[in-house]
């Protein structure tokens, strides 16, 4: 592997390009130091309307040396958007949003397929209610404790202190207002009704082609949580104006944590499973998952196209991790009780090694469908032979 062109769809987070690159060299010194490379992680760029940086990896008394652009494709700014509004109009988006999960039946498909995301679903809804239950009962003390009317305002003022002021910054720790606002995204990434959404996916459609149009060995598409359904969208609409846009080239569809579904089992998402469709039956494209058990932001073992409606298209080759055995004892008591944090893991520095590492399937000398055979070492030359599926599309 000479030359890679990374195309990675980031989840909802508050990040811009910048500080995603920051938090990639970061994870990559990680990855350099567990392998024994030499990795240079450049500043961020602008080209074709998308930023990126470039990484440099070799290995001291190899002669490889691998060169690799990384286009980040966030969204940032639609988090800062949602983040940005009043608290009430935060509150009324997300409660309308849950109740569209609920009414075109995402609801019950995630507890059908993958009962813990259900619960992911409903903690922080249920937690706010459970805040305005307690706001109620304190300005309406009053009235239940048969108390004179000049006391009803007091309730109130009480009542809403609680909310404003106590309870919703306690209810940061589980980034609820975060949560109710990923929802909300969530169904307009499923119905395309939402105009910054959809001009979202259209710039990154244009920049995606461009970033296609360079010469590389292995162009990987690789997406963590919603952005797994926002490289979906993106690809398959390429897909669909262009068909035969990847022919001839080496690439791999790579979805971290596997949320797909959460929007994809939403009635209203019929685009974007058909795109799924599109993207599991193109002959260039080979599609990976990895999951992990612990992991409850994700449909685990769940096949993505058979949910979406095609069943007879390639299942995604799905790659097993346990994030427990990529930190160190301590770092992982740390974080196992913070399920967004155990989420964010696919995309992090690891302390070990193991069947997976970001840094090297973005990075490192190797093609994304070898690593796996790493462990916790490099394969020989024989271990890691030109896949059946590569050498048919080469040869037509």
């Amino acid at each position: 592997m000479k030359k890679r062109v990374v195309l990675h769809f980031s989840g909802f987070e508050p990040l811009d390009a910048e500080r995603h690159r920051v938090r990639y060299e970061r994870a990559m010194q990680r990855t350099a130091e567990l392998w024994g490379l030499n990795a240079d992680v450049s500043t961020l760029q602008q080209r074709d309307g998308r930023a990126y940086f470039d990484i440099e990896t070799s290995r001291p008394g190899d002669a490889w040396q691998t060169s690799s652009r990384f286009y980040v494709f966030d969204h940032g700014t639609i988090v800062d958007h949602l983040a940005a509004r009043p608290l009430a109009r935060r509150l009324i988006g997300g409660f309308r949003s849950a109740a569209a999960v609920v009414m075109e039946g995402g609801a019950f498909g995630y507890f059908l397929h993958a009962w813990r995301f259900g619960l992911f679903f409903i903690f922080p809804f249920l937690l706010v209610v459970l805040g305005m239950a307690i706001s109620l009962a304190l300005a309406t003390y009053p009235w239940w404790l048969g108390l004179d009317l000049w006391q009803y305002p007091i309730g109130i003022a009480l009542g809403f202190f609680f909310f404003t002021r106590l309870f919703i910054p306690w209810s940061d720790r589980f980034h609820t207002l975060h949560l109710f606002s990923d929802w909300e995204m969530a169904v307009g990434v499923s119905r395309l009704d939402d105009a910054i959404v959809n001009d979202w996916i259209e710039e990154s459609a244009q920049a995606a082609k461009k970033a296609f149009e360079l010469e590389a060995d292995e162009y990987v598409v690789s997406s963590h949580s919603m952005g797994s359904s926002m490289a979906a969208q993106t690809i398959g609409l390429l897909l669909e104006r262009e068909p035969d846009l990847l022919a001839g080239k080496r690439v791999v569809f790579v979805t971290l944590g596997g949320a797909t579904l959460q929007c994809a089992l939403l009635r209203s998402a019929s685009a974007l499973r058909a795109r799924v469709g599109a993207i599991a039956r193109a002959k260039a494209i080979t599609w990976i998952e990895v999951q992990c058990l612990t992991d409850i932001i994700s449909f685990y073992k769940s096949s993505v196209t058979a949910l979406t409606g095609h069943p007879d298209a390639p299942h995604p080759r799905l790659i097993f991790l346990r994030i427990k055995k990529m930190l160190t004892d301590e770092r992982y008591r740390k974080i196992k009780l913070d399920f967004l944090r155990v989420h964010r893991q696919y995309v992090l520095g690891s302390d070990l090694r193991t069947n997976f590492d970001f840094g090297l399937m973005t990075a490192g000398p190797l093609f994304v469908d070898h690593l796996e055979r790493c462990g916790s070492d490099w394969p020989s030359e024989e271990e890691i032979p030109v896949s059946e599926h590569y050498r048919k599309n080469a040869e037509g």
